[in-house]
C-alpha cells in the first residue's frame, strides 16, 4: 500500500492529461474528473481512476490539483455544493495550476482557509511538450510549509519549481511569463517573414539564430511550427488572449507600462477575431503574413 498522498485531479485537457499521467508514473494514486469522457478513459488506461463528479473525486483526496482554462472555470469547480471546498476534507491541500488572475487565487485561498483547506497557486510554463516531458517551470504562491509539502508532487511534473511569494504571486509571475512569451513569439514570427521575403534559407537561419543571443526556449520549441506552418494547438491563441488580458489589467492596476506588450495583446486579439483562436500561439505568424501581403488564406 502506497504511503504517498492520494491525489484528485480536476481538468484533463492538453496540459492536464499528461501531467496527471506523470504523477501515476511516479507512483501516486490519481482519481480524475473532467467533462470529456474520452479524457477520463485515457486516465483510466494510464492507471488512474475516473470519477463521476468533482465531489466523488475529491472526497478522500489528500491533495486536489486543478488545471482548467480560466478564472470562471476555477470558480465553477471550487465553489457551490458540488464544488471542491464543500467536499474536500479538512487539511487537504488544493494546488491550482490553472492560469488565472492573481485576485482569483487570493480569494480562493481565503475561502478555502475557512474550510480548513490549504491552497497553493502553481501555474506552469512549458506548454504541452513540457507537460509530457515533466520539465515544466512551476511558479508558486502560498505558504512555505504548504510549498514544502507539495514539492515532491511538483517535482514529478516540472524541473524549475520556485515559491514566488504569498497567495497570488505564482499567478503574477505567470502573467509576466505570458507577456514575455507572446512578445518573443511575435518577434520570431516577424523574423521568419523577413527572412523568407529576403530569400534566405529559413531552416539554416533559424538554426544559427538559435545558437546566438537571439536564441530562446520559444525559438527552440516553436521553430518547427514556423517552418512547417504547423499550428496544431499546444497552447491555443484563445488562452493566450485570456492571459494577455490578465497581464495588461494587472499592470494597469500597479501602474506598470506595457508599451510593446499592449501592441502584442492587440495582435493576439486580432488573430482570434479572424478565427484563429483554436490554433497554437505560434500562429501569430499568420498575422504577420497577412500584414506582409502573403496570399489570402496563408
Amino acid at each position: 500500500m502506497s504511503n504517498l498522498p492520494k491525489i484528485a485531479w480536476i481538468g484533463l485537457g492538453i496540459m492536464g492529461s499528461p501531467m496527471a499521467e506523470n504523477l501515476i508514473k511516479a507512483g501516486y494514486t490519481v482519481t480524475g474528473y473532467t467533462l470529456e469522457a474520452d479524457k477520463l478513459q485515457r486516465l483510466a488506461k494510464a492507471g488512474g481512476s475516473a470519477a463521476g463528479s468533482i465531489a466523488e473525486a475529491v472526497t478522500d483526496a489528500d491533495v486536489v490539483i486543478t488545471m482548467v482554462p480560466a478564472s470562471p472555470q476555477v470558480d465553477a469547480i471550487a465553489y457551490g455544493p458540488d464544488g471542491i471546498l464543500e467536499n474536500a476534507k479538512r487539511g487537504a491541500l488544493l494546488i491550482d495550476m490553472s492560469s488565472i488572475t492573481p485576485q482569483t487565487s487570493i480569494d480562493l485561498a481565503r475561502a478555502a482557509g475557512e474550510k480548513g483547506i490549504r491552497v497553493l497557486d502553481a501555474p506552469v510554463s512549458g506548454g504541452e511538450a513540457g507537460a509530457i516531458e515533466a520539465v515544466l517551470s512551476i511558479m508558486v504562491g502560498g505558504e512555505q510549509a504548504d510549498f514544502d509539502a507539495a514539492r515532491p508532487i511538483l517535482e514529478a511534473l516540472g524541473k524549475t519549481i520556485v515559491l514566488c511569494g504569498p497567495h497570488g504571486s505564482g499567478q503574477t509571475v505567470k502573467a509576466a511569463n505570458q507577456l514575455i512569451v507572446a512578445v518573443n513569439i511575435q518577434a520570431c514570427a516577424e523574423a521568419v517573414v523577413f527572412l523568407e521575403k529576403s530569400g534566405v534559407d529559413l531552416a539554416a537561419a533559424l538554426d544559427v539564430l538559435g545558437g546566438g543571443l537571439a536564441g530562446s526556449t520559444v525559438l527552440t520549441r516553436k521553430k518547427d511550427n514556423f517552418k512547417n506552418r504547423d499550428f496544431a494547438p499546444g497552447f491555443r491563441i484563445d488562452l493566450h488572449h485570456k492571459d494577455m488580458g490578465i497581464v495588461t489589467d494587472a499592470a494597469r492596476t500597479v501602474g506598470a507600462a506595457l508599451p510593446v506588450g499592449s501592441v502584442v495583446a492587440q495582435l493576439v486579439a486580432s488573430l482570434r477575431a479572424q478565427g484563429d483562436g483554436g490554433l497554437d500561439h505560434s500562429a501569430l505568424l499568420r498575422g504577420v503574413e497577412r500584414l506582409s501581403g502573403y496570399p489570402t488564406g496563408a
